[in-house]
């Protein structure tokens, strides 16, 4: 197959095609399977390793890279598709953890591009988001790269999500809460019902969530998927030198507790190993891999901390749900402090969050834990504007120290040098950046531009 696109004017660099494919469809978002579908056939995509598809409100990413950490220690060619990235776009498909290159990526998206254009036949070009080219793009390095098994993160829903295209052999609903309102629904049933859309046929389909939606649980009675929920088929249970797994309320495997920070990890970690349970008879795994998935893993944006930057917390948080989680990290962190005899934490937040999310929501989580918001608009279409977020943490907070900034660059230089200043010079003191993917690239990529010539205390 071949086009004049391809002949004469392809892409030359990973760049210029991010460029080409962001402006190939109107919207950046058309819900539907119908249109991949035809571009996969037209690729005669159809993958023979196992797929994992993990949805869910929050906890997709941790979920994801857990499985991945658990195959990959067990020794198998691991494949990882995640969205959004926070510094390269390459960070969104991996293999055994290495992030593709841009020559792979290139590879890929002109073969989907040729297969999207089509001959005359075929009835010519097919309309593809920049979301659905960019998942056809993965599955296909994955089939080039002969891997095993591929962990697939729903970019948005799950029933009409690009990725739910693939047909799984295991899925994933971490938990449920409002988010994409406008796409989804308003209510958490409207929303359980659209992220359930990933469940098949006898094919384990695993919940995360303590109080599913009832649409949800009737879906996959509708579709006869083979439907296990945490607290009734599957669990966990603190212990003194870690948790227990619990398959049907029995203890089945002794295992430390999630690297990544906050109580509420067991319940991805615990869906993580209800999956690889699952498919024990196709994808052998010893409980050892477990355990040392369990101690290493570590996912960017995630309560992270950066070894070089101690004082920085990165957290992605965008929605109430996941807003709780870092209060709840937060509170663990000053109790922490408190109990070793230091002085009070101070939280200084770099903070901005896009228009369409619930803004108040994510303040309101946070009150209680942040001292100080330094409030910078995102650059991107979407973005909140500042007199938006600055309203919402004054309707909240009426007495909250608030300052504002033309950049999140700008607010995180500041919030720096006003903690280095602080003439108590209170080493428990933390910036965290959070509120957005956007926000902790923007202040990822300043860090990573100043790493050589850090901020000094002025």
């Amino acid at each position: 197959m071949s086009n004049g696109f391809l002949q004469a004017a392809s892409p030359k660099d990973l760049s210029a095609w991010l460029t080409y494919i962001e402006q190939l469809h109107p919207s950046a978002i058309e819900m539907g399977l119908g249109r991949i579908k035809k571009v996969a056939d037209r690729l005669a995509l159809k993958p023979t390793f196992k797929i994992i598809t993990v949805a869910g409100t929050n906890g997709k990413g941790s979920t994801c890279t857990m499985l991945s950490q658990i195959y990959q220690h067990a020794g198998y060619r691991v494949a990882c598709y995640t969205s959004p990235h926070i510094l390269r776009y390459n960070e969104r498909v991996q293999v055994n953890g290495q992030e593709a290159s841009d020559a792979a990526l290139c590879a890929a998206f002109s073969a989907v591009e040729e297969a999207r254009q089509g001959s005359a036949d075929q009835g010519g070009a097919i309309s593809l988001t920049y979301f659905e080219i960019g998942t056809l793009a993965a599955v296909w390095h994955f089939v080039q790269a002969g891997v095993d098994v591929a962990i697939l993160e729903i970019g948005l829903g799950g029933r009409l999500d690009a990725v739910n295209a693939f047909e799984p052999d295991c899925t994933v609903v971490t938990n449920v809460d409002l988010d994409h309102q406008d796409l989804l629904g308003d209510t958490r049933e409207l929303i359980g019902f659209e992220k359930a859309g990933v469940y098949r046929s006898l094919i384990p389909a695993i919940c995360g969530d303590v109080n599913p939606p009832s649409t949800l649980i009737a879906y996959a009675k509708e579709v006869n998927a083979d439907l296990k929920c945490i607290q009734h088929d599957f669990g966990y249970e603190l212990a003194d030198s870690g948790w227990y797994y619990l398959s049907n309320q029995q203890r089945m495997y002794h295992l430390p507790i999630p690297a990544l920070k906050g109580q509420y990890q067991l319940n991805n970690a615990a869906c993580a190993v209800t999956a690889v349970t699952a498919l024990q008879s196709v994808l052998p795994v010893a409980v050892e891999s477990i355990v040392k998935a369990m101690q290493e893993i570590k996912l960017m944006g995630r309560f992270y901390t950066d070894a070089r930057f101690p004082w920085l917390i990165l957290d992605v948080a965008h929605n109430p749900h996941a807003a709780l989680a870092l209060a709840e990290n937060l509170k663990a962190l000053k109790l922490a402090a408190s109990n070793e005899g230091g002085v009070p934490v101070n939280i200084l937040s770099v903070f901005s969050m896009l228009a369409d999310k619930d803004v108040k929501g994510v303040v309101e989580a946070l009150k209680h834990e942040i001292d100080t918001w330094y409030v910078a608009p995102i650059e991107h279409v979407r973005g909140a504007s500042v007199a938006a977020l600055v309203a919402a943490i004054n309707e909240v907070i009426p007495d909250a120290s608030v300052k504002i900034f033309a950049s999140l660059a700008d607010a995180y230089a500041q919030a720096y040098m006003d903690r280095e200043s602080c003439i108590e010079q209170r080493e428990n003191d933390k910036i965290v950046a959070f509120g957005s993917f956007f926000t902790v690239s923007s202040v990822m990529q300043y860090l990573n531009e100043h790493v050589n010539t850090p901020l000094r205390k002025q």
